[in-house]
């Protein structure tokens, strides 16, 4: 069995018109030949994403989920512009083909990319995957490289300094995502108002402005099939942007389960930062801050914030399947998720001497 990802059948309701993805690729890329081959990738829980295979040559299509999202939610052609300004800079995203804003071809913005082949870490290793201890700690190690190595991208050079709003982005988070949740949540969803009110009277001041990705994970990260410890691509680019680094790292956090986290935590996790080599959530935001320069004296802080974060991006999915928008049977059980998360940051907040 390779350990390459690999797409799967598509999910009931997410099928695409392929007559209409045929006659838009062959647009953009008048050499093709055939019928295309579509297939989805069975990750993530946001943007959808497909394989678009013409014999040998390898495209990836995004675009947003199907049924009612939030008007400013799922920027397909933002997210594709961002990529096209790294790209020279930042040589892991993948190279952008094409972008479609005409919703007469799937009823909605979508763009097309280079689809690099390689290994992607979703919650356990792929079968065959066997690493030391030491060679897991190498690779952790090399993954958490490149979020620094973004960090360092000239925001000016590339164009993306438009993106940014200036100084107060850690303000702006904490009133948006609070925003976010008093509109998705549902009845049976804790009103988080504790944890709300705590983020918003101990925000610190803004550490810089940088690039930030915003869902920095190991599965949005693509490793070399010939050599897993070397990072090929970085993917999943929709809420990058200009702000503090130390509240992207806070967001990458929040999925970074540990061997010795309590069950219910266990459930929720996607990638395999359990496994023995791996560092602990502490260890990431030492060696980060060694190797960035950021530093903060406590991090309880961004912690808090990427799990506050995490449980609205959960409830704003969970809505949707609440309020029957989307028939996704996997967001059934989001609803319990971000009550355990609520539970989550009230007990670190106790513990906090913040």
């Amino acid at each position: 069995m390779t350990q390459i990802d690999q797409a799967v059948d598509i999910r009931a309701g997410e099928e695409l018109d392929a007559a209409a993805v045929d006659r838009f690729m062959k647009q953009a890329l008048p050499e093709l030949d055939g019928q295309p081959d579509i297939r989805q990738y069975p990750g993530g829980a946001s943007n959808l994403t497909y394989q678009v295979d013409y014999g040998d040559r390898s495209f990836v299509l995004r675009r947003p989920p199907f049924g009612h999202i939030a008007k400013s939610a799922h920027d397909m052609l933002r997210e594709a512009r961002v990529m096209k300004a790294l790209k020279p800079v930042y040589p892991y995203v993948p190279e952008i083909i094409a972008i479609c804003e005409d919703h007469d071809v799937l009823g909605c913005d979508f763009y097309v990319m280079e689809r690099f082949r390689g290994i992607i870490l979703r919650q356990d290793f792929p079968e065959g995957f066997d690493l030391s201890p030491e060679d897991t700690r190498r690779l952790c190690l090399n993954v958490i490289d490149k979020l620094v190595d973004l960090h360092t991208v000239d925001p000016v050079a590339t164009g993306l300094d438009r993106l940014g709003k200036g100084p107060g982005y850690v303000q702006r988070q904490i009133g948006g995502w609070s925003n976010r949740f008093r509109k998705a949540r549902t009845e049976d969803i804790g009103d988080f108002e504790a944890v709300m009110g705590w983020l918003d009277d101990k925000m610190p001041d803004d550490i810089a402005q940088c690039v930030i990705h915003n869902d920095f994970r190991f599965d949005n990260v693509v490793l070399n099939p010939d050599n897993p410890f070397e990072v090929t691509g970085v993917l999943d680019w929709e809420m990058a942007t200009i702000g503090d680094p130390l509240m992207d790292l806070g967001n990458s956090l929040a999925y970074w389960i540990q061997a010795d986290d309590e069950q219910p935590f266990q459930i929720l996790r996607r990638q395999p930062t359990h496994r023995p080599g791996m560092l602990t959530r502490d260890e990431v935001v030492e060696y980060y801050m060694d190797r960035s320069g950021y530093r903060a004296e406590r991090f309880d802080f961004y912690e808090i914030y990427g799990l506050f974060r995490l449980a609205v991006i959960i409830q704003q999915i969970y809505y949707r399947f609440y309020h029957g928008q989307t028939q996704d049977k996997r967001f059934a059980m989001f609803g319990q998720a971000a009550n355990y998360l609520e539970k989550r940051c009230l007990r670190r907040i106790e513990a906090s001497d913040l």
